[in-house]
Protein backbone atom coordinates (compact mmCIF):
# COMPACT_ATOMS: atom_id res chain seq x y z
CA UNK A 1 0.00 0.00 0.00
CA UNK A 2 3.01 2.30 0.42
CA UNK A 3 3.59 2.19 -3.34
CA UNK A 4 -0.03 3.12 -3.93
CA UNK A 5 0.28 6.07 -1.57
CA UNK A 6 3.31 7.23 -3.55
CA UNK A 7 1.46 6.91 -6.85
CA UNK A 8 -1.51 8.96 -5.69
CA UNK A 9 0.84 11.34 -3.85
CA UNK A 10 -1.05 11.06 -0.59
CA UNK A 11 -0.07 9.45 2.71
CA UNK A 12 -2.95 8.22 4.85
CA UNK A 13 -3.17 9.13 8.50
CA UNK A 14 -5.58 6.22 8.96
CA UNK A 15 -4.25 3.42 6.75
CA UNK A 16 -7.29 1.28 7.57
CA UNK A 17 -9.35 3.55 5.29
CA UNK A 18 -7.12 2.67 2.34
CA UNK A 19 -7.31 -1.02 3.20
CA UNK A 20 -11.10 -0.77 3.30
CA UNK A 21 -11.12 0.97 -0.09
CA UNK A 22 -9.28 -2.01 -1.55
CA UNK A 23 -11.66 -4.57 -0.03
CA UNK A 24 -14.27 -6.06 -2.36
CA UNK A 25 -17.73 -7.06 -1.12
CA UNK A 26 -16.87 -10.71 -1.75
CA UNK A 27 -14.78 -10.53 1.43
CA UNK A 28 -17.78 -9.79 3.65
CA UNK A 29 -19.84 -6.98 5.13
CA UNK A 30 -16.80 -4.80 5.85
CA UNK A 31 -16.12 -3.73 2.26
CA UNK A 32 -15.56 -0.68 0.04
CA UNK A 33 -19.10 -0.10 -1.24
CA UNK A 34 -19.88 2.88 1.00
CA UNK A 35 -16.54 4.47 0.13
CA UNK A 36 -17.26 3.85 -3.54
CA UNK A 37 -20.62 5.62 -3.17
CA UNK A 38 -18.90 8.61 -1.58
CA UNK A 39 -16.01 8.67 -4.03
CA UNK A 40 -18.32 8.54 -7.04
CA UNK A 41 -20.03 11.76 -5.91
CA UNK A 42 -16.74 13.48 -5.09
CA UNK A 43 -15.21 12.55 -8.44
CA UNK A 44 -18.24 13.89 -10.28
CA UNK A 45 -18.03 17.21 -8.41
CA UNK A 46 -14.27 17.62 -8.88
CA UNK A 47 -14.40 16.90 -12.61
CA UNK A 48 -17.52 19.04 -13.11
CA UNK A 49 -15.91 22.03 -11.41
CA UNK A 50 -12.65 21.62 -13.33
CA UNK A 51 -14.44 21.39 -16.68
CA UNK A 52 -16.53 24.44 -15.78
CA UNK A 53 -13.35 26.42 -15.05
CA UNK A 54 -11.42 25.22 -18.12
CA UNK A 55 -14.13 25.56 -20.75
CA UNK A 56 -15.83 28.86 -20.00
CA UNK A 57 -17.74 29.07 -23.28
CA UNK A 58 -18.87 25.43 -23.58
CA UNK A 59 -22.55 24.67 -23.04
CA UNK A 60 -24.04 22.29 -20.48
CA UNK A 61 -24.62 19.49 -22.97
CA UNK A 62 -20.97 19.27 -24.05
CA UNK A 63 -19.77 19.63 -20.45
CA UNK A 64 -21.97 16.69 -19.48
CA UNK A 65 -20.52 14.55 -22.27
CA UNK A 66 -16.98 15.47 -21.25
CA UNK A 67 -17.71 14.60 -17.63
CA UNK A 68 -19.33 11.29 -18.56
CA UNK A 69 -16.29 10.40 -20.65
CA UNK A 70 -13.89 11.17 -17.79
CA UNK A 71 -15.77 9.41 -14.98
CA UNK A 72 -16.95 6.33 -16.91
CA UNK A 73 -15.87 2.86 -15.91
CA UNK A 74 -13.42 2.49 -18.78
CA UNK A 75 -11.48 5.61 -17.77
CA UNK A 76 -11.45 4.56 -14.12
CA UNK A 77 -10.19 1.11 -15.11
CA UNK A 78 -7.37 2.76 -17.05
CA UNK A 79 -6.46 4.76 -13.96
CA UNK A 80 -6.55 1.55 -11.93
CA UNK A 81 -4.09 0.00 -14.36
CA UNK A 82 -1.63 2.87 -13.94
CA UNK A 83 -1.91 2.41 -10.16
CA UNK A 84 -1.38 -1.39 -10.42
CA UNK A 85 -4.48 -1.99 -8.31
CA UNK A 86 -4.95 -5.55 -9.55
CA UNK A 87 -1.94 -6.58 -7.48
CA UNK A 88 -3.27 -5.28 -4.17
CA UNK A 89 -7.04 -5.83 -4.35
CA UNK A 90 -8.51 -7.65 -1.36
CA UNK A 91 -10.97 -10.21 -2.73
CA UNK A 92 -12.93 -13.15 -1.41
CA UNK A 93 -11.91 -16.66 -2.45
CA UNK A 94 -14.66 -16.90 -5.08
CA UNK A 95 -13.58 -13.70 -6.84
CA UNK A 96 -9.94 -14.76 -6.65
CA UNK A 97 -10.70 -18.06 -8.35
CA UNK A 98 -12.75 -16.38 -11.08
CA UNK A 99 -10.04 -13.81 -11.79
CA UNK A 100 -11.82 -10.87 -10.21
CA UNK A 101 -8.55 -8.98 -9.83
CA UNK A 102 -8.56 -8.58 -13.63
CA UNK A 103 -12.16 -7.38 -13.85
CA UNK A 104 -12.34 -3.77 -14.96
CA UNK A 105 -15.58 -3.04 -13.10
CA UNK A 106 -14.03 -4.09 -9.79
CA UNK A 107 -10.92 -2.00 -10.41
CA UNK A 108 -13.01 1.01 -11.42
CA UNK A 109 -15.06 0.76 -8.23
CA UNK A 110 -11.88 0.65 -6.16
CA UNK A 111 -10.60 3.87 -7.70
CA UNK A 112 -13.79 5.62 -6.60
CA UNK A 113 -13.48 4.05 -3.15
CA UNK A 114 -9.93 5.37 -2.85
CA UNK A 115 -11.17 8.89 -3.59
CA UNK A 116 -13.78 8.48 -0.86
CA UNK A 117 -11.12 7.25 1.55
CA UNK A 118 -8.80 10.19 0.81
CA UNK A 119 -11.66 12.60 1.43
CA UNK A 120 -12.54 11.06 4.81
CA UNK A 121 -8.87 10.99 5.80
CA UNK A 122 -8.32 14.65 4.86
CA UNK A 123 -10.65 17.21 3.28
CA UNK A 124 -12.16 18.25 -0.04
CA UNK A 125 -9.23 20.41 -1.17
CA UNK A 126 -6.85 17.49 -0.66
CA UNK A 127 -8.90 14.93 -2.56
CA UNK A 128 -9.47 17.55 -5.26
CA UNK A 129 -5.69 17.81 -5.67
CA UNK A 130 -5.26 14.02 -5.73
CA UNK A 131 -7.93 13.58 -8.41
CA UNK A 132 -6.71 16.41 -10.64
CA UNK A 133 -3.13 15.09 -10.54
CA UNK A 134 -4.32 11.64 -11.63
CA UNK A 135 -6.49 13.17 -14.35
CA UNK A 136 -4.01 15.82 -15.52
CA UNK A 137 -3.06 14.20 -18.84
CA UNK A 138 -6.67 13.39 -19.70
CA UNK A 139 -7.87 16.88 -18.82
CA UNK A 140 -5.06 18.49 -20.82
CA UNK A 141 -5.87 16.63 -24.03
CA UNK A 142 -9.66 16.47 -23.88
CA UNK A 143 -11.45 18.50 -26.54
CA UNK A 144 -15.07 19.69 -26.18
CA UNK A 145 -15.51 19.19 -29.93
CA UNK A 146 -14.54 15.50 -29.85
CA UNK A 147 -17.40 13.08 -30.27
CA UNK A 148 -16.30 11.04 -27.22
CA UNK A 149 -18.36 8.09 -28.34
CA UNK A 150 -18.69 5.20 -25.91
CA UNK A 151 -18.16 1.55 -26.86
CA UNK A 152 -21.86 0.83 -27.49
CA UNK A 153 -22.10 3.75 -29.89
CA UNK A 154 -18.86 2.77 -31.63
CA UNK A 155 -20.07 -0.80 -32.06
CA UNK A 156 -23.45 0.31 -33.38
CA UNK A 157 -21.85 2.64 -35.93
CA UNK A 158 -19.38 -0.04 -36.99
CA UNK A 159 -22.25 -2.44 -37.74
CA UNK A 160 -24.45 0.16 -39.40
CA UNK A 161 -21.69 1.16 -41.84
CA UNK A 162 -21.48 -2.46 -42.97
CA UNK A 163 -25.22 -3.00 -43.16
CA UNK A 164 -25.11 -5.57 -40.35
CA UNK A 165 -27.75 -6.32 -37.74
CA UNK A 166 -27.42 -4.32 -34.53
CA UNK A 167 -26.11 -6.01 -31.36
CA UNK A 168 -28.57 -7.68 -29.03
CA UNK A 169 -28.02 -7.10 -25.29
CA UNK A 170 -29.69 -9.44 -22.83
CA UNK A 171 -29.65 -9.46 -19.04
CA UNK A 172 -29.15 -13.11 -18.16
CA UNK A 173 -28.32 -13.01 -14.47
CA UNK A 174 -28.57 -10.76 -11.43
CA UNK A 175 -26.83 -11.63 -8.18
CA UNK A 176 -27.61 -9.62 -5.04
CA UNK A 177 -30.03 -6.77 -4.48
CA UNK A 178 -30.03 -2.98 -4.82
CA UNK A 179 -26.50 -1.49 -4.60
CA UNK A 180 -25.05 -4.95 -3.94
CA UNK A 181 -26.27 -6.36 -7.25
CA UNK A 182 -23.98 -7.72 -9.97
CA UNK A 183 -25.46 -7.92 -13.46
CA UNK A 184 -24.42 -10.37 -16.17
CA UNK A 185 -25.13 -9.24 -19.73
CA UNK A 186 -24.95 -11.34 -22.86
CA UNK A 187 -24.38 -9.56 -26.17
CA UNK A 188 -24.55 -11.22 -29.57
CA UNK A 189 -23.82 -10.17 -33.16
CA UNK A 190 -26.03 -12.12 -35.53
CA UNK A 191 -24.16 -11.53 -38.78
CA UNK A 192 -20.71 -12.16 -37.30
CA UNK A 193 -21.87 -15.12 -35.21
CA UNK A 194 -20.14 -13.60 -32.17
CA UNK A 195 -21.24 -13.65 -28.55
CA UNK A 196 -19.72 -12.32 -25.33
CA UNK A 197 -20.75 -12.25 -21.68
CA UNK A 198 -19.68 -9.64 -19.14
CA UNK A 199 -20.69 -8.75 -15.60
CA UNK A 200 -20.49 -5.50 -13.65
CA UNK A 201 -22.12 -3.61 -10.81
CA UNK A 202 -24.46 -1.85 -13.23
CA UNK A 203 -26.23 -2.95 -16.40
CA UNK A 204 -24.75 0.01 -18.27
CA UNK A 205 -21.18 -0.94 -17.37
CA UNK A 206 -21.75 -4.56 -18.28
CA UNK A 207 -23.17 -3.57 -21.67
CA UNK A 208 -20.23 -1.26 -22.32
CA UNK A 209 -17.82 -4.07 -21.42
CA UNK A 210 -19.59 -6.37 -23.88
CA UNK A 211 -19.36 -3.77 -26.63
CA UNK A 212 -15.67 -3.20 -25.91
CA UNK A 213 -14.93 -6.93 -26.04
CA UNK A 214 -16.76 -7.28 -29.35
CA UNK A 215 -14.98 -4.29 -30.87
CA UNK A 216 -11.66 -5.86 -29.87
CA UNK A 217 -12.62 -9.12 -31.53
CA UNK A 218 -13.86 -7.38 -34.66
CA UNK A 219 -10.65 -5.37 -35.00
CA UNK A 220 -8.59 -8.54 -34.59
CA UNK A 221 -10.56 -10.54 -37.16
Amino acid sequence: MKKLEQKIDYQFKDISLLKLALTHRSVGKNNNERLEFLGDSILGLVISRELYKRFTHVDEGKLSRLRSHLVRGQTLAQLASTLDLSNILILGSGELKSGGFRRESIQADVVEAIFGAVFLDSDFDTVNTVILKLYKERLDIINPNDSLKDFKTQLQEYLQKRGNALPKYELIKTVGKDHNAVFTINCSLQDQNMKVKQKATSIKRAEQSCAQALLDRLSAS
